[in-house]
């Protein structure tokens, strides 16, 4: 039998079972949200003052409750002053900075950058939100490759040669999809950054900052570091509590300079007299009751969403093996995704397998500007919702997917 009849055969044999099966975002699991069920009553009749503010009325601060903007300062590590507070979403948080910035310019700005026909780095493999946010508030994306350390920064310095790119917007903590964390050195390196642009800022969506699946890579502080290099206000930090407690019910936050703050709070201010203040006393009495705080309660995320990493690796090992012949793929050491690259161009073909064998993957090209991967091989793996034995049988549906689409190429060449 061919090596494409033995691929075509195991592929049948999977696709006969009816799965259905869903790997396409990166999403908890109800035993991850079942962790935060403390949040429900952790605001009740007659515990409705923090910080000497009445949480049902307006007044309280447009930054946030003095104890929601220490707790996540620290997260961040850094002052309660330089933190903001706001809903939902950190996503949110990005677009209303991104936007500000568009109509008026940031700190140090000329004018709004609306006028400047604006561009921004992005890392691909890289976020699919981010890449949508960008090209909907209208910026033209300038694109370097995510390596193991953290971007390409020669590539950013050189694109920063150019007066219209106005930053730089990333993953620096197991990024999204391969898990690769920024080093010191190249932070660093972009906290000095020589730049046409007088305002050129890092948006740094640091989103899994605490998400460690077992010993915590160092994390670094960009606005600390922009401050020491003499570019103050060039750093906006934004992190959220969507996959620490309820996806739908968390809070974004952002760290800045004290001027960044005054500036961002004086625009948010004109839009709302302020963000959800029970949301917020809610998460600051549920995660300092948790046994250990934040710390507690990651790892026991890291307990529940660790062994789904560690399948993946283990079945698509088993089944690929490790010499690159169909496939190379991430082992992130925290976040929410892994990073697959097929070694010949058919991550597209190897989605649509996958889709007709019941189990869906994140499309390819998702990771890349306009869902477009100019070399066809990446695919983003997202195992944290689906139960492990879900989560072993999609990778194994995934990887007689990969076979039977490499054979085919190779067959018809």
């Amino acid at each position: 039998m061919t090596a494409l009849a033995t691929a075509q055969a195991a592929y049948d044999e999977l696709a006969a079972l009816g799965l259905k099966l869903n790997l396409q975002r990166g999403q908890p699991s109800d035993a991850d949200f079942d962790l935060s069920d403390g949040l429900l009553t952790a605001v009740t009749r007659g515990q409705t003052t923090m910080d000497g503010i009445d949480l049902r009325n307006y007044p309280g601060g447009v930054a946030g409750l003095p104890s929601a903007r220490a707790l996540f300062g620290r997260y961040l590590g850094l002052e309660a002053a330089n933190t903001v507070v706001w809903n939902n979403s950190s996503l949110e948080l990005q677009a209303l900075v991104l936007g500000f910035a568009l109509l008026h310019g940031l700190r140090g700005s000329s004018g709004g950058w609306v006028h400047d026909r604006p561009k921004l780095v992005v890392t691909t493999p890289g976020y699919d939100r981010h890449f949508l946010l960008l090209t909907t508030l209208g910026f033209e994306l300038v694109t370097v490759d995510m390596q193991p350390d953290g971007p390409d920064v020669a590539a950013i310095e050189a694109a920063a040669a150019d007066p219209s790119v106005k930053g730089v917007l990333f993953v620096p903590t197991y990024s999204n999809p391969g898990g690769e964390t920024i080093s010191a050195a190249k932070a660093a390196r972009l906290a000095r950054l020589d730049s046409a642009a007088s305002d050129f800022t890092i948006f740094a969506d640091d989103a899994y900052r605490a998400h460690h699946l077992g010993e915590p890579v160092a994390t670094v502080n960009f606005v600390e570091l922009c401050a020491s290099a003499g570019h103050a206000d060039r750093a906006f930090v934004f992190g959220s509590t969507s996959k620490i407690t309820f996806a739908s019910g968390g809070l974004g936050f952002v760290g800045t300079s004290l001027d960044n703050v005054a500036w961002l709070t004086k625009l948010l201010g004109a839009q709302s007299i302020g963000p959800n203040k029970i949301e917020q006393a809610r998460h600051v009495r549920f995660i300092e009751s948790y046994p250990d705080g934040l710390d507690g309660l990651m790892r026991a995320h890291a307990a529940l969403i660790a062994p789904k990493f560690a399948a993946v690796d283990e079945v698509l090992t088993a089944e690929l093996g490790t010499d690159g012949a169909y496939a190379t793929w991430t082992t992130p050491r925290g976040g929410y995704f892994s990073s697959l690259f097929t070694t010949a161009p058919v991550a597209a073909r190897v989605v649509d397998l996958a889709n007709a064998a019941g189990v869906s993957l994140t499309p390819a090209g998702a990771t890349y500007p306009g869902g477009a991967d100019p070399d066809n091989r990446n695919i983003r793996l997202a195992p944290t919702r689906p139960p492990v034995g879900e989560v072993r049988t999609a990778m194994e549906v995934a990887a007689a997917c990969i076979r039977l689409a490499t054979e085919e190429y190779r067959a018809a060449r």
